[in-house]
């Protein structure tokens, strides 16, 4: 089998040199698959984005131990704006656009990175208009005025025009109608299985992000407490487990799979 396009061993992470956030967490996204990163406020999920994508330090954090490798490297500690020349792109919670800005504008700062010429920001911004074409209809409004389905499009908008190998995307189903978010993650999917995108998303809602992920992690109190594939997970009693806690549990395998699950195959 290939080498994973992310693979995080054991990482571990503090605030302020003080307060311990992540304890050792491992996880590994495939080429061209979508993982999930579940749980609670606090459990750590944004945290460890941030400790892959190194904007963690923007927070006052720091990784104090473990590896991360991103496309066979060790990117650890390696400058954020780095990461997004080679490919590595996040899309933080709560959408965070350039309120003043037009969401043309806000789409074409994704772009950046890459320093392509004018023509070709061009038809970048035809891909993403054909992605979301709410998007084109809104182009010259600010960015602020918009709806939060308009700017979380807006957001992932942005970062693909980065033309990422591997999207961090955090919480995309925050304060959205349950339309809008069916429509965003379908469209997650669609890159994912068309173009080979890499998405790992940290979610709360269990339920919706297992239902587009192949695998998924389990976080509570900065540790992986269960992982396994998506549709062994999202067993109601194995997320429930999960959440309160205990030693890590890999759901994807029979011998590790709880009673509730074993006996529903």
């Amino acid at each position: 089998m290939s080498e994973p396009i992310l693979q995080v061993d054991e990482i571990a992470v503090t605030y302020g040199r003080i307060i311990p956030a992540l304890r050792g967490v491992s996880l590994a996204v495939p080429h061209g698959a979508i993982v999930a990163l579940l749980g609670g406020n606090g459990a750590g999920k944004s945290t460890t984005l941030k400790a892959i994508s190194s904007l963690v330090h923007a927070e006052r954090g720091e990784l104090v131990g473990g590896r991360v490798r991103y496309q066979g490297e060790d990117v650890a500690g390696i400058e954020p704006w780095t990461l997004v020349e080679r490919g590595l792109v996040q899309v933080l919670e709560g959408r965070r656009c350039f309120a003043h800005l037009t969401v043309e504008e806000n789409l074409r700062i994704g772009s950046f990175a890459r320093r392509p010429r004018r023509a070709e920001i061009d038809v970048e911004l035809e891909r993403i208009y054909e992605i979301f074409p709410r998007l084109k209809v809104r182009r010259k409004s600010l960015t602020g005025y918009t709806s939060g389905g308009e700017q979380q499009m807006v957001a992932i908008g942005r970062a693909l025009m980065a033309r990422p190998a591997l999207v961090l995307l955090d919480e995309p189903s925050m304060g959205l109608a349950p339309q809008v978010v069916e429509e965003i993650f379908d469209i997650v999917a669609a890159l994912s299985r068309d173009e080979g995108m890499s998405v790992l998303l940290a979610e709360q809602n269990a339920a919706i992000a297992l239902r587009y992920a192949s695998y998924g992690y389990v976080l509570e109190g900065g540790r992986v407490v269960a992982h396994g594939e998506a549709d062994r997970l999202s067993g109601v009693d194995a997320l429930q487990d999960a959440y309160l806690g205990g030693a890590p549990v890999d759901y994807g395998s029979r011998r590790a799979r709880p009673a509730a699950l074993a006996t529903s195959a």
